[in-house]
């Protein structure tokens, strides 16, 4: 066989080489295509330029060395972890001065979790007969926020309500003459709210006092009316009273929580109140 035959046939052995190899190559692709996730494909099929056949793949962890986990996200503690009996928020002179006629009349509001919500109402009807009576109502709703990790910090959520709670106050439906000034010396942050509501026993004088102390958001409602005749209330008496007493009752929240304010273990996992309690 001359020299020129033979090197002919050579370079057909080797373009049948590279066919073959890269059949190979093809048939490998398809078989892992098949039989693995699409994740692993590039990381073990594709692998064949420049490796071994049959080695092994990467593992998905290899190329992260030195990586670790990240924590849970964690959010600061609540401060306060319980709230005061709200039938005793008030003291019996303050009460006497709110609803004279109703200072044993204290009806504590339905709740399923006392350390979360709480709510008491107390009711006032003084008779002066033919010259008709005067009617007052007052009630104290207390609300506390537990920090959560999909909820925030109790404190951020507690402000989050305080802010809604006015503006809930602010558009009751009816209401007339509508003001809100800020009020000091209560908690965090306070705001009072006043307005008129004409109901078919009388025209009443509406004062309603919504504070934040920490993440406890309180709110004090308190109404009079002259009835059967009687003369409507000053409105002004009424707010100085209303404020008086949510003063009070930020303090008694303080002081529920006073040498046992420290960050409760479990603060990140517990659910979030999302509404007041009912008034009764």
């Amino acid at each position: 066989m001359s020299e020129g035959t033979m090197q002919r046939a050579d370079q057909r052995d080797d373009q049948r080489d590279q066919r073959d190899r890269r059949a190979g190559r093809l048939r490998r692709v398809l078989v892992c295509a098949a039989a693995v996730p699409a994740v692993l494909v590039a990381a073990g099929c594709s692998s064949d330029s420049g490796s071994q056949d049959g080695a092994a793949a990467p593992s998905p962890s290899s190329s992260a060395s030195g990586s670790s986990v990240s924590p849970s996200p964690t959010v600061q503690a609540a401060a306060y972890r319980k709230l005061p009996e709200s039938c005793a928020v008030l003291s019996k002179k303050t009460l006497g001065e709110l609803v004279p006629k109703g200072i044993s009349s204290g009806k504590e509001g339905g709740s399923n979790d006392t350390t979360s919500r709480a709510s008491c109402s107390w009711t006032s009807l003084a008779d002066n007969g033919v010259k008709g009576s005067q009617f007052r109502w007052l009630s104290v709703s207390l609300l506390r926020f537990e920090s959560d990790t999909h909820r925030g910090a109790a404190d951020k959520q507690a402000q989050e309500y305080y802010t809604k709670q006015v503006q809930d106050t602010k558009s009751v439906d009816g209401a007339k003459n509508v003001t809100s000034q800020p009020l000091a010396g209560a908690g965090d942050e306070a705001t009072v709210v006043r307005y008129d509501l004409k109901k078919k026993e009388g025209a009443f004088k509406q004062q309603t006092v919504v504070a934040r102390v920490e993440n406890v958001v309180v709110t004090l409602d308190y109404n009079g009316a002259g009835l059967a005749g009687e003369k409507t209330p000053n409105a002004g008496d009424l707010a100085k009273s209303a404020e008086k007493a949510a003063k009070e009752a930020v303090t008694a929240v303080s002081s529920a929580n006073r040498g046992d304010n420290a960050p409760s273990a479990s603060a990140s996992k517990s659910p979030s109140p999302s509404e007041p309690a009912k008034k009764s």
